[in-house]
């Protein structure tokens, strides 16, 4: 409140230290939860587009901050999952694409989805520095931080992706990413059309 009603550079510059250390506090609890997604699941039918739009607002401040556009179509789906551990997920990717956005160009996220036979595809992309051919099989890895988290002085954990994957595979949803370096990445959510957990 003393920062919303005292609006300078340093309390903004403030407030923004805060939200980071609300999201590095927020991916210490989900790691330490991870082992029992099991006993903390609620799945029912959820909007694509309502969960994406939760999650772009949880991160409004720092993505007008850095003028970052957001792109979102092709949402009007629903899948069956649970909302809060996939908001975390999306939370995790929009992160990567705002922490390693290219600054000599303009940034851009964009969200749409596509319903297959078996399947719904949510895509998450962004035109940033996209990852090394030789380190796109790793970005899952626990502690991997890459090329761009060790030269640029990120402050990456090589923690967020590895959280994703193991959600991922505790919810039974598969995850991908695809990368061009210099180009930008795109990670693709993949909800089957039947779960394998109950949705009662």
């Amino acid at each position: 409140m003393i920062i919303e009603n005292n609006k300078t550079k340093a309390t903004e510059s403030i407030d923004e230290e805060l939200d980071k250390i609300e999201n590095y506090v927020e991916q210490a609890l989900y790691y330490a939860r991870s082992n029992t997604v099991d006993k903390d699941y609620y799945i029912k039918k959820n909007s694509l587009e309502e969960m994406v739009n939760e999650c772009i607002k949880k991160n409004k401040k720092v993505l007008i901050g850095e003028k970052i556009s957001i792109n979102i179509h092709d949402l009007n789906l629903y899948v069956n999952t649970d909302s809060k551990w996939i908001i975390f997920i999306l939370n995790q990717v929009i992160q990567n694409s705002i922490k390693y956005r290219k600054m000599d160009k303009q940034s851009e996220i964009e969200f749409f989805a596509k319903q297959g036979k078996e399947n719904v595809v949510l895509y998450i992309k962004d035109n940033g520095m996209g990852i090394e051919k030789g380190e796109i099989s790793r970005v899952f890895d626990k502690g991997f931080t890459g090329t761009n988290g060790r030269n640029l002085n990120k402050k990456s954990t090589g923690i967020g992706l590895y959280l994703c994957k193991k959600l991922c595979d505790k919810l039974g949803i598969g995850i991908e990413v695809e990368s061009v370096q210099n180009e930008g990445t795109e990670v693709r959510l993949i909800f089957p059309n039947s779960s394998y957990m109950s949705l009662n």
